[in-house]
């Protein structure tokens, strides 16, 4: 099956899920929608299909559409995100949307839940898991090969100068780091932040945050937007009674250490995939294989619940700096 696609926001992030759809061997772009019209008028004429200026406008065309990505952006990279991804599930049209799936927790809750009544497919651009190197190490955990999992450290940080909100750090970069996180080591119980601003900032633009989960594992997460150079974006290790694994920057190394042996195993660039800026295009093209495929709306890999799951995390955490205390979660 080949399915209808289209893309509401064509910035930078909506044109890369305009071009993939574009690529795909079971999609076409048939429309792409902005509220600016010079943006919608531009995407169209490189992809070669229409061009609408507001959702209600393209929805009520009777183009037909059976997935749809929402790239809008606003406050904390989420504050624009609720009302086109409403207005397409009301409509029945599936979503993949970008990361945060919002700013607000209320807003998510209510997008995951309309999916849920409705039964449409909802997932969320969570591309890190997504890569050849994530899904081997994904299978490593399941298998059994790290034992009982003991502990899991990631590291997530880039030189971001961008001042806007004081949890603008948090709740744009972090739901990739969360989502990681809950992918490999399962749900959060219990969370405790500490945070700082850098040098200059007006931001809590550096976080430290301690994580219990649900199976006993205990991890933390070290976040930045004063970091970068030379010591890359990403790196995440998870350590089990038999053995722990490396997996850095998203895709490009892996490595397997045993716990009683000097033997590893490392892979680099697992199924040709060199960089973060790859990665669209397997979660993307994961996205459109599942719909094509009629995958139910219950087993969407990356979905809206993930994504809230993260969000409530990261929440979790902002209680937690601004009052001092270890907070509970109760998903």
């Amino acid at each position: 099956m080949t399915i209808k696609a289209a893309v509401v926001g064509v910035g930078n992030i909506g044109s890369i899920h305009a071009d993939v759809y574009n690529g795909h061997p079971q999609a076409e772009l048939v429309a792409v929608c902005d509220i600016v019209k010079e943006k919608a008028d531009a995407a169209a004429r490189k992809f070669g299909c229409r061009a609408f200026y507001s959702v209600e406008e393209m929805i009520g065309s009777g183009i037909e559409i059976d997935a749809c990505s929402v790239a809008t952006k606003g406050e904390e990279n989420g504050g624009e995100h609720y009302e086109p991804t409403m207005r397409l599930l009301e409509a029945g049209i599936p979503v993949l949307g970008e990361k945060p799936i919002s700013n607000r927790i209320d807003e998510g809750e209510r997008m995951v839940e309309l999916a849920r009544s409705k039964k449409i497919p909802y997932g969320v651009n969570l591309n890190h898991r997504f890569t050849p190197a994530a899904l081997k190490a994904k299978g490593w955990v399941e298998e059994g090969r790290l034992g009982k999992l003991h502990m899991i450290n990631m590291r997530m940080w880039i030189n971001n100068p961008v001042e806007t909100s004081p949890w603008f750090h948090l709740r744009a970069l972090h739901p990739h780091s969360f989502d990681v996180i809950r992918y490999f080591c399962g749900d959060v119980k219990r969370v405790a932040a500490f945070m700082m601003k850098g040098e200059g900032r007006s931001i809590w633009s550096n976080a430290q945050v301690l994580l219990e989960f649900r199976n006993g594992a205990i991890g933390n997460l070290v976040g930045s937007y004063d970091a970068g150079g030379s010591y890359g974006l990403e790196q995440c290790d998870v350590v089990g009674s038999k053995g722990r694994f490396v997996l850095t920057d998203a895709c490009e190394h892996l490595t397997f250490y045993p716990r009683r042996s000097i033997e590893t195993e490392t892979y680099s660039y697992l199924g040709g995939m060199r960089s973060f800026s790859e990665t669209f295009k397997s979660r993307i093209g994961s996205w459109i294989e599942q719909i094509a495929a009629g995958e139910p709306y219950d087993r969407i890999d990356g979905s809206g619940e993930d994504a809230l799951k993260a969000q409530y995390i990261i929440e979790a955490a902002i209680r937690s700096w601004e009052t001092g205390t270890i907070v509970e979660l109760d998903f």
